[in-house]
C-alpha cells in the first residue's frame, strides 16, 4: 500500500457519511459523574451533572479560551441561559410551530447516528488493530528520496533560457526568483518549495529535479504551469515513520473505515426509494477560458 493509508487515501471517501456525524462520532463522550446530582435550578427546573457533560461535548471549542478553573461555572451559566431561553420559548408556544416536531425528529436521528458511528469506531480502533495495520502496511513501505528545492517559474522559453544561464553563471538564485518568478506561492521566498517526494510534483518537474544533485541547476523544464528553472538545495532519504509517530493517524483510519463500512452495508440492505430524479451533471462551458493553473505548491515539511 502507499503512504496514503496514514495521510489521506481512503479517508477522503468518508464524505459519504457526513462531516457532522463523523466529528461527533470520533470523540467518545465523557461519562457523567455518579450520582447525577443537581447543580443548579432555573425557575425550579434542575440542571444536573449530566447536563454539564452534554453541554461540554456540544460547546467544547468555546471553552478553549475559558480558564480551566472557570469552565465548570461557565457551563452552569450556559445551561442556565439555555433553560431560560427554552422556558421563554415554551411560554410563547414556539413548540407548537408546524416544523418543531420534525426538527426534533431530525436531531434525534442525528444523535442516534452519531452514537452508532461512535460505537462502531470504538470496536475497530484497538491497540492490537493499530499495530497489526502498521506491521502489514506502513512498516513495509520503502524509504523514499526527497528533495529540498527552489524554482523560478516563467511564462516563455526564451525568458527561461536567459534566467537559467544567469543562474548557472553564479547569480543569486533567490534574487532571480524574486525578480522573475511568476509563482505567487514561492517567488517572495526565493522560490523555496520545501521538502517533497517525487509524487508530490507534476511528472516533468519531478523527473528533472530528481536527476539533479545538491547545488545543481536545471535547464528550462516545461510543465502545464509554464517554464521552470530548478535548483536542488538538499537531498535525503525519508525514513519510514515509526509506529509511535503514526499510531493516532492509523487509529483515525481504522475508526473511519469501520464507520464507512457499516453505513455502506446498511445502504446495501435497505430499500431506498428516491422519488425525485437527481439533476443531470453540469456540462462544461467549452467557450469559457480555463483558469490559470497554480504553480507547484510546497508540501508540509
Amino acid at each position: 500500500m502507499k503512504r496514503a493509508i496514514v495521510s489521506g487515501g481512503l479517508l477522503g471517501s468518508l464524505a459519504l457519511i457526513g462531516a457532522s456525524a463523523l466529528a461527533l462520532a470520533q470523540t467518545a463522550p465523557a461519562p457523567a459523574p455518579s450520582p447525577d446530582k443537581i447543580v443548579a435550578t432555573v425557575n425550579g427546573a434542575p440542571i444536573k451533572e449530566s447536563d454539564l457533560v452534554i453541554a461540554e461535548q456540544d460547546i467544547g471549542s468555546q471553552l478553549q479560551s475559558v480558564p480551566e478553573a472557570s469552565r465548570r461555572d461557565y457551563l452552569i451559566r450556559f445551561m442556565a441561559d439555555l433553560k431560560l431561553g427554552a422556558q421563554a420559548a415554551e411560554q410563547s408556544k414556539l413548540q407548537d410551530a408546524p416544523d418543531f416536531a420534525q426538527r426534533v425528529e431530525y436531531f434525534r436521528d442525528k444523535i442516534l447516528l452519531d452514537d452508532l458511528m461512535l460505537k462502531e469506531g470504538a470496536k475497530a480502533d484497538t491497540p492490537e488493530a493499530r499495530k497489526k495495520l502498521y506491521d502489514e502496511t506502513v512498516s513495509k513501505l520503502a524509504p523514499e528520496t526527497e528533495l529540498h528545492a527552489r524554482h523560478i517559474l516563467v511564462a516563455d522559453e526564451a525568458t527561461a533560457k536567459q534566467v537559467a544561464e544567469r543562474a548557472k553563471k553564479g547569480e543569486d538564485f533567490l534574487a532571480l526568483s524574486k525578480e522573475f518568478s511568476k509563482d505567487p506561492g514561492s517567488a517572495a521566498d526565493g522560490g523555496d518549495l520545501g521538502w517533497f517526494t517525487k509524487d508530490k510534483m507534476v511528472k516533468e518537474f519531478s523527473d528533472a529535479a530528481f536527476k539533479l544533485e545538491p547545488g545543481q541547476i536545471s535547464d528550462p523544464v516545461k510543465s502545464q504551469f509554464g517554464w521552470h528553472i530548478i535548483k536542488v538545495e538538499e537531498k535525503r532519504t525519508k525514513p519510514v515513520p515509526q509506529f509511535t509517530e503514526v499510531q493516532d493517524q492509523i487509529g483515525n483510519y481504522l475508526t473511519q473505515r469501520a464507520q464507512q463500512t457499516l453505513l455502506l452495508s446498511l445502504r446495501e440492505k435497505a430499500k431506498i426509494v428516491q422519488l425525485e430524479k437527481p439533476p443531470a451533471p453540469a456540462q462544461p462551458d467549452s467557450s469559457a477560458k480555463a483558469p490559470a493553473a497554480p504553480a507547484p505548491a510546497a508540501p508540509p515539511q
